[in-house]
């Protein structure tokens, strides 16, 4: 007991040595000098306590305070959009419409795929095509359900305030990112940014938010669309954000959207898809050759691995010049978006990617037949690449 308290006291006596040089140095500086420094001191801690309060604050908040920060934005989709991307964008306008911004949603591509059309139809969307950056209604630009913008002259240009995705990816806003790569669909994180905000559906004071119908139910339509109703990649934000939706909906609108009408040359692929499969092992394979709709493609391969003993395919047509593939899987070995990357690798100006679960991907034509720094490649050798890339081998 007497050392500690010998060594302690000694301590404590080294301790003021120490400070008295450095009082006497801070008395010696000039007023002036010595003013600064306060100022420097106080305005780190200012600024270190504003920073930790922004970082603590919810997504959904620090998105809604960035949108208030412009007077117009631009709420971009992907191209080609689906009710996950357009959700997406109903879902930021109605936070930009909390602070008072307005907001123009776009995008790039068409919407063909009768579900897309239904769903911009039924839910009465107003958006507008985009063919170059100049066609952008805003300077500030928020992407939401794709991370980079693509798909029109001038995208990577594009720097956007703010990026809202559940795609992996290295994009990212100057101001905003979220991108959650374990969710299954991007409605789930605005759903949750609605719910951060205090929005309701029915607010009882009409100064709070509120989610009217149109907007809960594409949302809810958004998140059973990219998880194949609610059975395909969720995470549990899916089932909560269905369940904090589900008092707004709207069924009638919902089932307006979920059974529109099938046209006669989709229903023509899907057999096609169906009857002239190539079959090796639990993986099926399909060209369905000249198609004058490419959405029709995406819908056959959903229909061929539904088939009894068949758990991953491809289907695969030409348009214009293309082929477009789309591929499926419920196969725990085959994740499809590598899957299709890999089968594409070598060919010129092909790319494809996507999900564990489903991927697409295009090819030139004319690449694929010799044109530019490659042999070219015949359609049964691609398909015979194909079947490998599915069973897991790797050249």
């Amino acid at each position: 007991m007497v050392s500690r308290s010998v060594s302690s006291t000694a301590a404590s006596g080294a301790d003021v040595l120490a400070i008295g040089p450095a009082i006497e140095a801070v008395e010696s500086l000039e007023p002036l000098v010595l003013s600064l420094l306060v100022l420097v001191v106080v305005g780190l801690g200012v600024g270190g306590w504003w920073v930790v309060r922004w970082f603590r604050r919810p997504p959904g908040v620090r998105l809604q305070r960035v949108l208030g920060t412009h007077d117009d934005v631009a709420v971009l989709m992907h191209p080609n959009p689906d009710p996950d991307a357009m959700s997406c964008a109903m879902g930021v306008a109605a936070i930009a419409d909390t602070v008072g911004t307005e907001t123009t949603l776009q995008f790039p591509g068409e919407i063909r795929h009768q579900e897309n059309r239904a769903f911009r139809t039924v839910l009465n969307l107003d958006t507008e095509r985009v063919e170059s950056s100049s066609d952008l209604a805003a300077d500030a630009v928020v992407l939401v359900d794709h991370n980079t913008a693509r798909g029109f002259t001038g995208a990577q240009t594009i720097e956007p305030i703010a990026v809202i995705d559940h795609h992996p990816g290295n994009g990212a806003g100057t101001a905003f990112t979220d991108v959650r790569t374990d969710y299954g669909a991007a409605s789930s994180i605005i759903a949750e940014y609605l719910d951060e905000i205090g929005a309701t559906m029915a607010a009882e004071d009409e100064s709070e938010p509120t989610i009217p119908p149109e907007l809960a139910t594409g949302l809810l339509y958004g998140i059973q669309s990219d998880t194949n109703h609610l059975t395909n990649g969720c995470s549990r934000a899916e089932f909560d954000a269905c369940a904090f939706l589900y008092p707004g909906i709207d069924e009638d609108l919902l089932d307006r959207i979920a059974n529109p009408k099938v046209s006669d040359d989709v229903l023509r692929i899907k057999a096609r898809a169906i009857t002239e499969k190539r079959i090796e092992g639990p993986f099926a394979i399909c060209d369905v050759g000249e198609i004058g709709n490419v959405d029709a493609i995406p819908q056959a391969a959903d229909e061929l691995v539904q088939l009894e003993g068949v758990t991953a395919v491809v289907v695969y047509g030409e348009n214009d010049g293309t082929l477009h593939l789309s591929g499926r899987s419920r196969d725990d070995r085959v994740h499809m978006g590598e899957t299709l990357r890999h089968a594409v690798k070598d060919i010129p100006m092909a790319n494809a990617g996507g999900h564990a679960r489903m991927g697409g991907g295009q090819i030139s034509v004319d690449h694929m037949k010799g044109i530019g720094p490659s042999d070219g490649i015949s359609k049964p050798e691609f398909e015979d690449r194909l079947f490998s890339a599915l069973a897991g081998e790797r050249s």
